[in-house]
């Protein structure tokens, strides 16, 4: 069994990780949590068994110890990773590091270029790579049954109730407290395209925008807060609708650190989730288009949307042979050969988030701690090219121009300065 620590105890963190060692007991256990939340923090502490000398409000008190445990689990706001990951990899440690590495491009490739100069175990939860589903789609795609890739259109539906939640009322609303919504929702997607094609991206570019949730598209009547509008019961994304109920599921469980009603309550009255969806402080787009070219003249068409019903990605993958489609919330892959042969693979299932990826995550996070492998699949020398992609597309939707993504890495290489 290998002992951890948990830095950041809302979120993935406490439903995902935290789950799996309670699962798991065997495997993997909870010594030590830092969270400046206190009742996330003694939340977490209980569920674990963790002792009181070992809860901290500041993670830079538990990494001021010796090192004391095996690995170090980062969970925190996504401008929170930087200092603490680089302590972690100075001091030893295994880690595993929520995404994106930051949202700086020096700050990733530093972390990327210090992990490997200590040669320390750096997981990136890029988790779609351990899902079962995508494995089985990577599998297929190695075997060159459609035969080389020549284009793929992809598309991320974020869900209309998911836009509302995380990128309007939620913690990744505002770019300078978080990061872009891309690099945010959608480095999973430049992830996975990387992966699965295999080959190096050239060029990028990109438009997007916020364009309707803004105050000037407010509907008539609508109020500040759901809990006082007048028409919340025919909207959509009405806070009273999803938050205000017992049932213990996301997103409501996410909204207070106790679930209760009265707490919930409480939250939509007077916290961040309760606001009109046209009348909070976002700034993040509501949907948007990258465009990619790789090598072997492979083209990409991604786009992310915020104005869709399902919560799902969907792709189509053509090449000289045949073409691959799929939609990951069905669990099934439709290969079509140009012959006219078709055939549905159907892979595996798992329990857990992002179907069963977070399972999966800490299974060969735990086995390589367990046996000291210091690569993964995951590693942040392969996780910081999805990230530079991301930050080539941003440059492209701000300026409008296309980038050219080696010049784009090496300009950004310079600024990197290791402690």
């Amino acid at each position: 069994m290998i002992t951890a620590a948990l830095i950041g105890a809302g979120g993935r963190g406490y439903y995902s990780y935290g789950t799996y060692a309670l699962k798991y007991p065997n495997e993997i256990s909870f010594v030590a949590v830092a969270d400046p939340d206190e009742k996330k923090r003694n939340k977490f502490a209980k569920a674990h068994s963790i002792e009181e000398n070992q809860c901290f409000d500041d993670w830079k008190k538990l990494l001021a110890q010796d090192k004391f445990c095996d690995a170090i689990l980062i969970c925190t706001p996504d401008q929170m990773h930087y200092e603490p990951v680089m302590e972690a990899i100075d001091k030893g440690y295994n880690i595993l590091l929520e995404k994106p590495m930051s949202p700086k491009p020096s700050e990733a490739l530093a972390i990327a270029e210090a992990a490997e100069e200590k040669g320390v175990l750096l997981s990136v939860c890029h988790v779609l790579r351990y899902a079962p589903f995508y494995q089985e789609l990577k599998q297929i795609l190695d075997k060159k049954v459609i035969g080389d890739i020549m284009s793929i259109q992809w598309i991320e539906n974020v869900g209309y109730y998911r836009q509302a939640h995380s990128f309007i009322r939620g913690n990744w609303g505002k770019e300078e407290t978080s990061s872009s919504m891309l690099l945010q929702k959608s480095c999973h997607d430049m992830d996975m395209l990387q992966w699965l094609i295999g080959e190096k991206c050239q060029k990028v570019s990109s438009f997007g925008q916020l364009s309707y949730f803004k105050e000037e598209n407010a509907p008539e009547g609508s109020g500040d807060r759901c809990v006082d509008c007048a028409i919340e019961k025919q909207c959509p994304y009405s806070a009273v609708k999803w938050y205000l109920h017992e049932r213990d599921e996301w997103p409501a469980n996410t909204i207070t650190a106790h679930s209760d009603i009265d707490s919930r309550l409480k939250a939509i009255q007077e916290g961040p989730y309760g606001r009109c969806v046209w009348r909070s402080d976002n700034d993040v787009v509501d949907h948007q288009t990258v465009n990619l070219l790789f090598d072997k003249d492979i083209t990409v068409a991604f786009t992310m949307s915020g104005f869709t019903a399902n919560n799902c990605r969907q792709f189509k993958i053509m090449g000289t042979k045949g073409t691959i489609e799929g939609d990951d919330t069905k669990n099934e892959i439709l290969v079509s050969y140009f012959n006219g042969k078709t055939e549905t693979v159907t892979p595996m299932t798992m329990d857990g988030g992002h179907m069963g990826a977070d399972t999966s995550i800490m299974e060969d996070f735990v086995y390589r701690v367990a046996n000291g492998i210091t690569d993964s699949l995951s590693s942040p020398s392969v996780s910081v090219d999805s990230h530079l992609i991301v930050f080539a597309a941003e440059e492209s939707r701000k300026t409008g121009k296309t980038v050219d993504f080696n010049e784009f890495i090496e300009n950004h290489r310079t600024l990197v300065s290791l402690p």
